[in-house]
């Protein structure tokens, strides 16, 4: 039987965000056009919103809560101490905050921090 304090935590998707064209303008016009409309097709295809609608009907017959965080800065934020830098990412795979020592895999800190948000949002009235 779930506890109250189930919850299932995802990102909200910024699907609008991801997907911007990069035609430019005439003064500017924008550059790996074709290489950016080829990812574009790949973020759309992927269908996040019917995993949401999936973990929904889940979370109805479970009685478990589904709580949606904003993503922004969860790659950049150390998980331990909180602190916010985009120094803190030394590679794309490599998270290293230098001034606490915490080092772990750039995925694995942003996903903690991520659910770490959801648990904190999951505990406001709804």
């Amino acid at each position: 039987m779930p506890c109250a304090k189930d919850a299932v935590v995802l990102e909200k998707p910024q699907t609008r965000n991801m997907t911007a064209s990069a035609k430019g303008t005439a003064e500017a016009p924008g550059r790996n056009v074709k290489r950016k409309a080829g990812l574009n097709r790949a973020i759309l295809a992927k269908g996040r919103h019917g995993f949401k609608r999936a973990c929904e009907n889940a979370a109805r017959r479970t009685g478990t809560r589904i709580v949606q965080v904003d993503p922004a800065y969860t790659s950049q934020t150390c998980h331990p101490c909180g602190h916010v830098a985009a120094q803190n990412r030394e590679s794309r795979s490599v998270f290293r905050r230098v001034a606490c020592g915490h080092r772990a895999n750039a995925d694995v800190n942003a996903a903690r921090n991520t659910l770490t948000r959801g648990w904190t949002n999951s505990l406001l009235p709804e």
